[in-house]
This record gives C-alpha cells, sequence and structure tokens, in this order.
C-alpha cells in the first residue's frame, strides 16, 4: 500500500474494532490479573515491556480474534506515526512551522484507542492527537498547515467523523459531552470518544462534563492520556489519587490501562465504546504513559525532568513491545521490517516535500474577525503592526 493511500484512507472498520457483542451489558472492571507488578493499582496490561503476552479476564475477549495481519498492522500505524511526527518536529526546529506537539512515546495508547473506534464514532481531539487522525483516514500533512498559521486545521471534521484541533484546554469534552447527548436523543447506534490530558482533567470544563454526561447518560469515552507532566507540572501536584478513579465519584466506572501496551489500549477502548453504544453510558479511560519528548518545541524538558526518569520509560517504548512479541510469535520477518522502513523513508520526504510547499502564513490575518463588526483598537494595532513590517523592507533597501 502506498503511503498516499494510507495516509488518506478511510478509517478501516477492523475486525478488532469491534461491533455489537452478544451481551450488551459490560460490568464495571475488576482488578487486572494481568497487571504489570506495578504499586500503581488496576493497570491493565496484555503486553509485557519485555513484550510478553499476559491474560486477563475481563479484557481478553475483546482482543481474543485479532490476527497477525491486524497485528502487524498496528506496528506499522506507530511506525509511521512516530516518523511522521519526528519529521515535524525537524521542520519546527528549520523555520517551516512555528510549532509542534509531539507524541513520541505515545503512540500505543493513541493507535490502539483510535483503531477501536468505528467509522461512525465521533472523535473530538485536543492538539496531539497525530496518531488518532492517522487512525481516521486524516492525511498527515493536512495537521501542518495550522502549525504553519496557514489555515485553522485543514479537514472537514465530518468526513471522518475526527474534529478539529483544539486548543483550549480541556474544552473539547464539553463539546464531545453535547455531541454525544444529540447522539443518544437521535438513537443513534454510535459513541463519541473524548481526548484530553492529565494536565486537562485538572480544568472545571472537564469536571462539568463529567457531570453532564453522567446525569444525561451520554454514549461518550473520556480518554486521558496521562503522560505524568502538563508542560512542566508533575501529576502528583495536581491530584491525590490516581485519575481514574476521579470518574466514581461522578457514577461512571473508570479504569488505568498500560499506555504503552497497544492491545490493552485497544481492549479497553472497545469496551469502553461498546458500553456507551448500548446505552450504558460513560467511562473513563487512564492511559498511563510518557511523554518522552517536550510538551511542544517551545519547551525544554531538561529544566524540570531528570535523565533518569527518561530512560526507564524507554525501556517501557510502545513500539519495541510490539516488535519483541511479533517476532518472538513468528508473525513479521526482516522482510516486513524493511519494507515498512521504506515505506517510512517515503512518507518522512512526502511531509517534508508537503510542508515546504505551503505558503508563508499571512501576518496581518491575526487582525480579522476578531470582532464581527471591526473595533477601532483593532485598526490601530493592525496599522502599527503594518507599519513596524514595512520598516523592515526599509531598512533591506537601505
Amino acid at each position: 500500500m502506498t503511503v498516499e493511500s494510507t495516509a488518506a484512507r478511510t478509517p478501516r472498520r477492523s475486525t478488532t474494532s469491534g461491533g455489537k457483542r452478544a451481551s450488551a451489558k459490560k460490568a464495571a472492571p475488576k482488578k487486572s490479573t494481568g497487571s504489570t507488578g506495578s504499586t500503581e493499582p488496576q493497570l491493565i496490561q496484555l503486553l509485557t515491556p519485555e513484550g510478553k503476552r499476559v491474560k486477563n479476564a475481563e479484557y481478553d475477549s475483546y482482543v481474543a480474534d485479532i490476527t497477525a495481519d491486524e497485528l502487524r498492522a498496528l506496528y506499522r500505524d506507530m511506525v509511521l506515526t512516530r516518523r511522521f511526527d519526528a519529521e515535524a518536529t525537524s521542520l519546527q526546529r528549520q523555520g517551516e512551522l512555528g510549532l509542534w506537539a509531539s507524541l513520541l512515546g505515545q503512540e500505543a495508547a493513541q493507535i490502539g484507542s483510535g483503531r477501536a473506534t468505528r467509522d461512525d464514532d465521533y472523535v473530538f481531539p485536543t492538539y496531539r492527537e497525530h496518531g488518532v487522525a492517522w487512525c481516521r483516514g486524516v492525511d498527515p500533512t493536512n495537521l501542518l498547515g495550522m502549525f504553519r498559521g496557514v489555515n485553522n486545521g485543514g479537514w472537514d471534521p465530518n468526513t471522518n467523523n475526527f474534529h478539529l484541533y483544539t486548543i483550549v484546554i480541556g474544552s473539547q469534552t464539553l463539546h464531545a459531552t453535547g455531541y454525544a447527548m444529540g447522539v443518544a436523543k437521535d438513537g443513534a447506534d454510535s459513541a463519541v470518544i473524548a481526548y484530553f490530558g492529565d494536565g486537562a482533567s485538572s480544568q472545571g470544563d472537564v469536571a462539568e462534563a463529567f457531570t453532564f454526561s453522567a446525569v444525561y447518560n451520554a454514549p461518550v469515552v473520556f480518554f486521558c492520556q496521562n503522560n505524568q507532566w502538563a508542560i512542566s507540572e508533575p501529576t502528583e501536584k495536581q491530584t491525590r489519587v490516581p485519575l481514574y478513579q476521579r470518574a466514581q465519584g461522578f457514577g461512571f466506572p473508570g479504569v488505568r490501562v498500560d499506555g504503552n501496551d497497544v492491545l490493552a489500549v485497544l481492549a479497553v477502548t472497545k469496551w469502553a465504546l461498546e458500553r456507551a453504544r448500548t446505552g450504558e453510558g460513560p467511562a473513563l479511560i487512564e492511559a498511563f504513559t510518557y511523554r518522552m519528548g517536550a510538551h511542544t518545541t517551545s519547551d525544554d524538558p531538561t529544566k524540570y525532568r531528570n535523565d533518569d526518569e527518561r530512560e526507564a520509560w524507554e525501556a517501557k517504548d510502545p513500539i519495541l513491545r510490539l516488535r519483541t512479541y511479533l517476532e518472538s510469535e513468528g508473525h513479521a520477518d526482516e522482510g516486513f521490517f524493511a519494507e515498512l522502513e521504506a515505506e517510512s523513508e517515503a512518507l518522512g520526504k512526502r511531509v517534508r516535500e508537503v510542508v515546504r510547499a505551503m505558503p508563508d502564513p499571512d501576518l496581518m490575518a491575526i487582525f480579522e474577525n476578531a470582532y464581527a463588526d471591526g473595533h477601532a483598537l483593532v485598526d490601530e494595532e493592525r496599522a502599527q503592526f503594518a507599519a513596524y513590517q514595512a520598516s523592515f523592507a526599509e531598512e533591506g533597501g537601505k
């Protein structure tokens, strides 16, 4: 499959994506029998950092029929998503993008949850869900226009049921809840999933979304990627309990899953989406993972994180974990990995070419649409900025 057709493809309705099951009622998850052995409570895991498959009585059934082809597809998704992310980071460093929010280390959380969705589900992302966008069939180069300042998103949300990126922290959870309430009133057999981070979980919008979704039994899944750092603020400075436990106070189930285990994330998200579709209401998933890079390219994580912490999480790398499992089970050979490497190179080249062909942002556009009918102060600021920009041309002409 070509890179172009992969990036722009319609989201596949995989056999692992979960249609209706015979049992509509899904109980709240119990303690995992396949945990990491960590002191962290209820960390659902199906694939250990060493690439060993472990059993879990509650969630095994959701991935029991997964094929070798589908496992390779999950691996391919993560590899190509990471390559795209690396290219975007490099392009920002070269001055081609104004900013970039890297997903490095969070590939399993995004690909696992993204591949659990159905075509008719609706996704509300933040600004880091590049892997979820990939799963929903959004061409990755469309994500870069906003970060270059040449558009407000670059894709039609209704084409792929994938909303535009949301910069305002946490507000998309309210949008998702309202949309899910509408889905319920329409009687549709679909669900909504809202992504946010551990930092956003402290926002009032998220608490309000929890309240409304619970009271109205909205078919929405709240997917929190707990990468443990809200810019420079560690999670323990924001909460006294694990984030998934917050759901209990609002009256719906919460689950903590190993966010670096793509199989576990796939299974848990399928569980949550299924119960939402069958009228069981909202659920909260806390994908416990780690942000390997900076919060954005304007951030320097070495100022607040130590190398030991990062090295410990590098050993839990989600891509290496699945590759080890594929090799040990004989599901992938060197030919597969070589072909994927070539596809990765082709994707990187296309991303660079597309971005460099984009126009420069219109610097004066910042003053447009500030007020519906115009404003004297905005007019004054526009004139001052125009004069400032013109001064560079005057200096260059001397």
